[in-house]
């Protein structure tokens, strides 16, 4: 248990690009051990080792341990510290890390702020009793106030990202929502209409055939079915535009998502609508694309083009990323069964180093344009007709 990473950790689970943070910030350590050796004193490498082990410890837990163990774990290395420097200056590095982790305590920042001035009073203080040089005393409190303080900064970073998220995922729930509310008014204005005059014209030429006024119920039937395969057309037209949206939403969610990420993102919608299974299957490649290129690129920049050539709408997708994908991993297996479904191919460019490029190609329906049925024509007029 005590080497499970907590998710409400400093170093939290899922971060890959921080994941060597910890080790690399375990370079400073080396000046407790190079300290008294330059200072000629004897007597200090047992403890020191010792102290070390702790330490090391205390540096995994305040790192990857829950948030209520980081102001115990930044303690005892202050401790550390104390106990160390009269028999190794070096130990003065110990105080350093306790105030980098002091940074992260407290309900504010402001409270980390109050914590590490006192410590560093009760460092100077001991310093002071120890007959340190002022210069050793104002140089050690001046870096570990820096690094304490660039840590109280990345925090404030962290938690107006944290913030940030959470107002990006309120828009989206309020854009799905507005998303509903403005399909519902125009199905009802689409559709209320067209159901009402179906309704009455369906009534009249019931009535008109209990009255055997059958020429006229035909007409009435006629008309009912003119609207209704007007309605139809038009269902089919409005649910052509929604599928349409949910496209160019996934590309605004996509810019959305790798701008917070710091990755630039360009694209360009496509010129035409494209059959609804297309936009359904291409809208759920793109989401996975873009996902991995936010998880797992590690890129800078990113573009998405459509085009429509030889009867095939084409999406590209590329990274300026470390590419070195797998064309079975990440989520791609899954896509390219999709695509394949659909008579559709896909295709991966990802050269280590050189970005990755993901392509992916739809056959179009072939319309088939039917010849026009000629209307007929009507009745040549008799003098009857004429005198009538």
């Amino acid at each position: 248990m005590f080497f499970k990473i907590a998710p409400d950790s400093v170093m939290k689970p899922g971060y890959p690009r921080n994941r060597w943070i910890p080790v690399v910030m375990l370079v400073w350590s080396t000046w407790i051990f190079a300290t008294p050796v330059f200072s000629g004193k004897h007597g200090w490498l047992w403890p020191t080792l010792a102290s070390f082990v702790v330490f090391l410890l205390l540096y995994w837990r305040a790192y990857f341990g829950p948030k209520a163990h980081v102001l115990w774990c930044a303690l005892g290395m202050a401790v550390l510290a104390c106990l160390l420097m009269p028999i190794n200056d070096g130990g003065w590095c110990y105080a350093i890390y306790s105030c980098a982790f002091i940074a992260f305590t407290g309900p504010t920042p402001r409270v980390a702020m109050w914590r590490m001035f006192a410590l560093n009073i009760a460092f100077t203080i001991e310093l002071a009793f120890l007959q340190a040089p002022w210069i050793f005393i104002g140089t050690s409190i001046l870096v570990s106030m820096a690094v304490g303080i660039m840590n109280v900064f990345f925090r404030r970073n962290q938690q107006q990202d944290a913030e940030l998220r959470l107002s990006h995922d309120e828009v989206r729930r309020l854009a799905a929502t507005a998303e509903r509310e403005r399909i519902g008014r125009d199905l009802h204005d689409l559709l209320g209409h067209t159901l009402s005059l179906v309704a009455v014209k369906s009534e009249l030429a019931k009535r008109l055939l209990e009255r055997d006024d059958r020429q006229a119920a035909r007409r009435e039937i006629a008309e009912v079915e003119r609207v209704a395969r007007e309605a139809l057309a038009q269902v089919r037209s409005a649910v052509t535009g929604i599928r349409a949206a949910a496209l160019i939403s996934e590309l605004a969610s996509a810019r959305l998502l790798l701008e917070s990420a710091g990755v630039a993102f360009e694209y360009r919608a496509p010129e035409s609508p494209l059959p609804a299974e297309a936009e359904t299957a291409l809208a759920l490649a793109l989401r996975e694309a873009i996902t991995n290129i936010q998880r797992h690129a590690r890129a800078m920049h990113a573009r998405v083009e459509f085009a429509i050539e030889s009867g095939h709408v084409h999406m590209r997708v590329h990274d300026d990323g470390r590419g070195g994908i797998g064309a079975h991993g990440n989520g791609l297996t899954g896509m390219r069964e999709r695509i394949e479904a659909m008579n559709g191919t896909l295709s991966i460019r990802s050269e280590r180093g050189q970005g990755t490029e993901l392509e992916i190609a739809l056959p179009l329906p072939i319309v088939e344009t039917k010849p026009a049925r000629e209307l007929p024509r009507p009745p040549a007029e008799t003098p009857a007709m004429h005198h009538a």
